[in-house]
């Protein structure tokens, strides 16, 4: 089978080469050529694990092509994969005008029968709005199918969630439409990978429930974490034991600085307002996005709490992306917290050991200095802030960092460390919730 996947962004480059490994012929589509002629040099624009190896082998293989050809790519696919960014507005809705924009040339280019399948994360009601464009582009010359695959891809194990999900969601209107995309699944398929076969806007409401879901248990842990502060509690113990719940389970109860990233922030926001479209207030995802807004001004005031005043201090912050393994600053705590610093008249040091290039982007041109690693960061600092959980943030030499910091401060905002170990090795520590 031949498939095209038209944007090579984070989604479609993942969905593109992970399709090409399990032996399908894939084109990827972009229509910025110097992008395109990196990546057929199998130079990968994101840092994503194991996905540069994907893509080198499959380009080899003869199975993986990219081009800035899209009209001839959709003429050469049975499956076209809409994978283009789906940004927020001010007032959190989401611009589909790169969606639309596809759907117009796809409907002028083709040729024959086509399933076109949405990919990018976006509201209810994009089938139909899609299926309009293309007829109208088309003129109802061929036949069409529009089906909703939405993805579920964590950022840093972004191709292992492809290879071995925990469940392929499938929105069709026809029997047809589910074979062909389960003949593209076959190797999921095979080995009993559970498959979500529904309509399509049941599948676009999924991902949105999905990662409002995981947010909300975000936020509510972090406002356990500053009811411990006030309290006494310890949040660790409170999430571990709610953890042990069957019916709640461990995962994403770790407090801290809040969500990041491109998809909770953006989804979150765009539930909340396609919800507001629809006549209903969605109360309990509001609340999700201003607790998680808030947490971040929570953070700065921890920081001023132990330093004191901002202007003339320095302070250095360990982590700029918003988790591990990814080069992603999008809506990162860690650049909002640094921004508010500089703003009050700190001078901040900080270190990343991928994202620095992009958070340059987003941090102040003065009152920033990059620096080499964790020990060049606290070199002379007033305090130290660990804002992403980096592995090699987890081990740090403490009498290390102790000896180069001005003063022996340390602010965990992500709880790697023992407190009692650090009060003992004679750090002023402060975490989040203990």
């Amino acid at each position: 089978m031949h498939i095209s996947v038209i944007g090579t962004g984070y989604v479609g480059l993942v969905t593109g080469a992970c399709f090409a490994d399990f032996g399908v012929n894939v084109t990827c589509v972009d229509k910025d050529a110097a992008k395109v002629e990196a990546l057929k040099r199998g130079e990968i624009p994101i840092y994503e694990p194991g996905l540069k190896e994907v893509v080198a082998s499959n380009i080899k293989a003869g199975r993986l092509v990219f081009t800035t050809d899209i009209k001839a790519s959709i003429k050469n696919s049975l499956v076209v994969f809409i994978a283009v960014g789906t940004p927020p507005r001010g007032d959190g809705s989401t611009d589909m005008q790169y969606i639309d924009e596809v759907a117009r040339t796809i409907g002028a280019n083709l040729d024959g029968y086509k399933v076109i399948v949405t990919k990018s994360t976006v509201p209810v009601g994009t089938g139909r709005r899609i299926e309009d464009i293309i007829s109208e582009a088309s003129n109802g010359e061929h036949s069409f199918d529009v089906a909703s695959n939405p993805e579920f891809l964590r950022e840093g194990s972004a191709v292992e969630d492809f290879m071995r999900p925990n469940r392929v969601v499938l929105g069709v209107r026809s029997e047809q439409v589910a074979a062909i995309l389960k003949d593209l699944y076959s190797p999921l398929y095979l080995m009993d990978t559970p498959f979500v076969v529904t309509d399509i806007e049941t599948a676009e409401l999924i991902k949105y429930a999905a990662n409002a879901f995981l947010a909300t248990k975000i936020s509510f842990i972090n406002e356990i974490a500053n009811l411990c502060e006030r309290t006494g509690g310890n949040v660790q113990t409170v999430a571990k034991a709610m953890g042990l719940d069957n019916r709640i389970g461990p995962k994403f109860l770790h407090a801290g600085p809040g969500y990041g990233g491109s998809c909770f922030p953006k989804d979150t926001l765009s539930l909340v307002n396609m919800a507001k479209e629809l006549g209903y207030d969605f109360k309990i995802v509001s609340a999700v996005v201003d607790v998680n807004r808030e947490q971040r001004l929570i953070m700065v005031e921890k920081i001023k709490a132990l330093v004191g005043s901002m202007k003339g201090s320095v302070v250095g912050v360990l982590g700029l992306t918003f988790k591990p393994n990814t080069d992603d600053v999008r809506e990162s705590p860690s650049i909002d917290i640094i921004n508010a610093l500089v703003e009050e008249g700190a001078s901040v040091r900080v270190y990343d050991p991928v994202g620095m290039e992009n958070a340059r982007q987003s941090l102040p041109k003065e009152g920033v200095t990059y620096c080499h690693d964790a020990y060049g960061v606290a070199e002379a600092a007033d305090c130290l802030v660990i804002a992403t959980e980096w592995n090699q943030f987890r081990n740090l030499d403490l009498l290390r960092l102790k000896s180069l910091l001005k003063r022996p401060c340390l602010i965990d905002l992500k709880n790697i460390y023992d407190p009692h170990k650090l009060r003992d090795l004679g750090f002023e520590y402060s975490s989040v919730g203990r």
